[in-house]
Protein backbone atom coordinates (compact mmCIF):
# COMPACT_ATOMS: atom_id res chain seq x y z
CA UNK A 1 0.00 0.00 0.00
CA UNK A 2 1.72 3.62 -1.35
CA UNK A 3 1.30 6.81 1.19
CA UNK A 4 0.01 8.99 -1.84
CA UNK A 5 -0.32 11.64 0.75
CA UNK A 6 3.45 12.63 1.27
CA UNK A 7 4.34 15.72 -0.37
CA UNK A 8 6.54 15.63 -3.23
CA UNK A 9 9.41 18.39 -3.21
CA UNK A 10 9.38 20.18 -5.97
CA UNK A 11 12.13 19.01 -8.46
CA UNK A 12 13.60 20.52 -11.76
CA UNK A 13 12.35 17.79 -14.30
CA UNK A 14 15.90 17.01 -15.60
CA UNK A 15 16.78 16.31 -12.61
CA UNK A 16 13.68 14.06 -11.92
CA UNK A 17 14.25 11.96 -14.99
CA UNK A 18 17.53 11.25 -13.79
CA UNK A 19 16.74 9.63 -10.31
CA UNK A 20 15.65 6.21 -10.12
CA UNK A 21 12.22 5.86 -7.83
CA UNK A 22 12.77 5.65 -4.27
CA UNK A 23 10.46 3.48 -1.99
CA UNK A 24 10.67 3.82 2.17
CA UNK A 25 9.87 0.17 3.06
CA UNK A 26 8.24 1.48 6.86
CA UNK A 27 5.08 2.69 7.99
CA UNK A 28 6.77 5.12 10.92
CA UNK A 29 6.49 8.31 10.38
CA UNK A 30 9.55 9.51 12.55
CA UNK A 31 11.54 7.91 9.18
CA UNK A 32 9.36 9.19 7.08
CA UNK A 33 9.95 12.68 8.36
CA UNK A 34 13.52 11.97 8.71
CA UNK A 35 13.36 11.00 4.63
CA UNK A 36 11.65 14.54 3.95
CA UNK A 37 14.40 16.51 5.38
CA UNK A 38 16.41 14.90 2.30
CA UNK A 39 14.04 17.22 -0.16
CA UNK A 40 13.40 14.15 -2.67
CA UNK A 41 10.89 12.74 -4.22
CA UNK A 42 9.78 9.48 -2.78
CA UNK A 43 6.60 6.90 -1.61
CA UNK A 44 5.84 4.34 1.43
CA UNK A 45 5.07 1.04 1.36
CA UNK A 46 4.32 -0.49 4.22
CA UNK A 47 6.45 -4.40 4.34
CA UNK A 48 4.51 -7.54 5.25
CA UNK A 49 7.01 -9.50 7.00
CA UNK A 50 6.95 -10.89 10.45
CA UNK A 51 9.48 -8.93 12.65
CA UNK A 52 9.56 -11.48 15.43
CA UNK A 53 13.13 -12.27 16.35
CA UNK A 54 14.66 -15.61 15.62
CA UNK A 55 15.87 -17.40 19.00
CA UNK A 56 19.28 -17.18 19.93
CA UNK A 57 19.44 -14.10 17.62
CA UNK A 58 21.82 -10.94 18.32
CA UNK A 59 20.02 -7.68 18.81
CA UNK A 60 22.44 -6.37 15.96
CA UNK A 61 21.92 -9.73 13.11
CA UNK A 62 17.70 -8.85 14.22
CA UNK A 63 18.26 -5.41 13.24
CA UNK A 64 20.55 -5.92 10.27
CA UNK A 65 17.95 -8.74 8.91
CA UNK A 66 14.65 -7.13 9.34
CA UNK A 67 16.03 -3.63 7.58
CA UNK A 68 16.97 -6.19 4.61
CA UNK A 69 13.91 -7.94 4.66
CA UNK A 70 11.66 -5.15 4.25
CA UNK A 71 13.45 -3.84 1.50
CA UNK A 72 13.12 -7.13 -0.06
CA UNK A 73 9.71 -7.52 0.54
CA UNK A 74 8.64 -4.13 -1.16
CA UNK A 75 11.18 -4.98 -3.93
CA UNK A 76 9.71 -8.37 -4.49
CA UNK A 77 6.35 -6.52 -4.86
CA UNK A 78 6.68 -4.11 -7.39
CA UNK A 79 5.18 -5.03 -10.90
CA UNK A 80 7.64 -5.92 -13.64
CA UNK A 81 7.52 -2.90 -15.16
CA UNK A 82 8.46 -0.53 -12.86
CA UNK A 83 11.82 0.90 -13.92
CA UNK A 84 15.23 0.95 -11.63
CA UNK A 85 13.98 1.56 -8.12
CA UNK A 86 15.81 2.28 -4.84
CA UNK A 87 14.12 0.75 -1.73
CA UNK A 88 15.01 1.87 1.91
CA UNK A 89 14.64 -0.92 4.77
CA UNK A 90 15.30 0.07 8.10
CA UNK A 91 14.91 -1.14 11.90
CA UNK A 92 16.10 -0.67 15.12
CA UNK A 93 16.27 -3.12 18.34
CA UNK A 94 17.18 -1.50 21.57
CA UNK A 95 18.95 -3.36 23.97
CA UNK A 96 19.35 -2.91 27.85
CA UNK A 97 21.31 -5.78 29.64
CA UNK A 98 21.73 -7.70 27.01
CA UNK A 99 18.05 -8.33 26.56
CA UNK A 100 15.97 -6.73 23.34
CA UNK A 101 13.56 -3.71 24.47
CA UNK A 102 10.15 -3.65 22.24
CA UNK A 103 7.80 -0.63 21.76
CA UNK A 104 6.11 -0.43 25.02
CA UNK A 105 2.40 0.38 24.01
CA UNK A 106 1.23 1.10 27.14
CA UNK A 107 1.94 3.80 29.73
CA UNK A 108 2.59 0.95 32.76
CA UNK A 109 5.19 -1.08 30.65
CA UNK A 110 6.61 2.68 29.55
CA UNK A 111 7.19 3.41 33.11
CA UNK A 112 8.57 0.40 34.11
CA UNK A 113 11.00 0.54 30.87
CA UNK A 114 11.97 3.96 32.30
CA UNK A 115 12.42 3.08 36.04
CA UNK A 116 14.56 -0.05 35.21
CA UNK A 117 16.94 1.95 32.39
CA UNK A 118 17.37 5.20 35.08
CA UNK A 119 21.11 5.71 35.56
CA UNK A 120 22.06 3.16 32.75
CA UNK A 121 23.41 2.55 29.66
CA UNK A 122 21.18 1.31 26.39
CA UNK A 123 22.64 0.93 22.80
CA UNK A 124 20.40 1.37 19.79
CA UNK A 125 20.62 -0.88 17.07
CA UNK A 126 19.59 1.38 13.92
CA UNK A 127 19.72 -0.91 10.62
CA UNK A 128 19.58 -0.03 7.03
CA UNK A 129 19.58 -1.23 3.84
CA UNK A 130 19.25 -0.18 0.18
CA UNK A 131 18.19 -2.15 -1.92
CA UNK A 132 18.83 -1.32 -5.86
CA UNK A 133 16.33 -3.51 -8.03
CA UNK A 134 18.20 -3.41 -11.47
CA UNK A 135 21.07 -5.04 -10.13
CA UNK A 136 19.57 -6.95 -6.72
CA UNK A 137 22.06 -5.86 -4.71
CA UNK A 138 21.55 -4.67 -1.74
CA UNK A 139 23.64 -2.20 1.01
CA UNK A 140 23.34 -2.86 4.54
CA UNK A 141 24.98 -1.44 7.65
CA UNK A 142 24.04 -1.26 11.64
CA UNK A 143 24.74 2.14 13.33
CA UNK A 144 24.50 1.69 16.85
CA UNK A 145 23.96 4.49 19.41
CA UNK A 146 25.13 4.80 23.28
CA UNK A 147 22.44 7.09 25.70
CA UNK A 148 22.72 7.06 29.07
CA UNK A 149 19.54 7.27 30.84
CA UNK A 150 19.64 10.31 33.63
CA UNK A 151 18.54 9.27 37.28
CA UNK A 152 14.85 11.03 37.67
CA UNK A 153 12.68 9.94 40.37
CA UNK A 154 9.57 8.21 39.40
CA UNK A 155 7.24 11.52 38.84
CA UNK A 156 9.37 12.98 36.44
CA UNK A 157 9.36 10.10 34.17
CA UNK A 158 5.53 9.75 34.77
CA UNK A 159 4.99 13.24 34.23
CA UNK A 160 7.22 13.01 30.73
CA UNK A 161 4.99 9.91 29.49
CA UNK A 162 1.94 11.71 30.14
CA UNK A 163 3.36 15.22 28.16
CA UNK A 164 4.63 13.14 25.23
CA UNK A 165 3.39 9.26 25.17
CA UNK A 166 5.81 7.81 23.62
CA UNK A 167 4.38 4.35 23.46
CA UNK A 168 5.35 3.52 20.27
CA UNK A 169 8.70 4.04 20.95
CA UNK A 170 11.62 1.44 21.95
CA UNK A 171 13.21 3.05 25.04
CA UNK A 172 9.97 5.06 25.62
CA UNK A 173 11.81 8.08 25.25
CA UNK A 174 11.93 10.51 22.40
CA UNK A 175 15.02 12.37 21.99
CA UNK A 176 14.11 14.48 19.42
CA UNK A 177 11.51 15.99 21.55
CA UNK A 178 10.86 16.33 25.41
CA UNK A 179 12.73 12.91 25.88
CA UNK A 180 15.60 14.40 25.35
CA UNK A 181 15.42 15.61 29.14
CA UNK A 182 15.63 11.82 30.26
CA UNK A 183 18.84 11.68 28.69
CA UNK A 184 22.66 12.34 29.94
CA UNK A 185 23.94 11.48 27.11
CA UNK A 186 24.42 10.36 23.43
CA UNK A 187 27.12 8.48 21.50
CA UNK A 188 26.64 8.15 17.57
CA UNK A 189 28.32 9.07 14.41
CA UNK A 190 25.04 9.47 12.99
CA UNK A 191 22.41 12.09 15.48
CA UNK A 192 19.32 10.86 13.28
CA UNK A 193 20.17 7.22 14.00
CA UNK A 194 18.55 7.30 17.32
CA UNK A 195 15.36 8.82 15.85
CA UNK A 196 15.37 5.83 13.10
CA UNK A 197 16.68 6.08 9.99
CA UNK A 198 20.29 6.96 10.04
CA UNK A 199 20.74 9.99 7.56
CA UNK A 200 24.39 10.21 7.35
CA UNK A 201 25.26 6.29 6.03
CA UNK A 202 21.49 6.41 4.33
CA UNK A 203 23.12 9.58 2.27
CA UNK A 204 26.37 7.93 2.00
CA UNK A 205 24.37 4.75 0.54
CA UNK A 206 22.28 6.91 -2.37
CA UNK A 207 25.44 8.45 -3.45
CA UNK A 208 27.08 4.98 -3.77
CA UNK A 209 24.59 4.00 -5.84
CA UNK A 210 24.71 7.24 -8.14
CA UNK A 211 20.89 8.83 -6.77
CA UNK A 212 22.17 12.68 -6.51
CA UNK A 213 20.80 14.44 -3.81
CA UNK A 214 22.79 18.17 -4.21
CA UNK A 215 21.41 18.78 -7.44
CA UNK A 216 19.98 23.42 -8.38
CA UNK A 217 16.71 23.63 -7.16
Amino acid sequence: MQDSSLPSPATPATAATSRPALILASSSRYRRELLERLRIPFQTTVPAIDETPLAGETPEATALRLAAAKARAVAAALPATAGRTLVIGSDQVATFDGHQIGKPGTHERALAQLQSMRGREVLFHSALSLLDTATGQTDTVDVVTKVRFRDLPDAALDAYLRAEEPYDCAGSAKSEGLGIALLEAIESDDPTALIGLPLIALTRMLLAAGYPLLEAQ
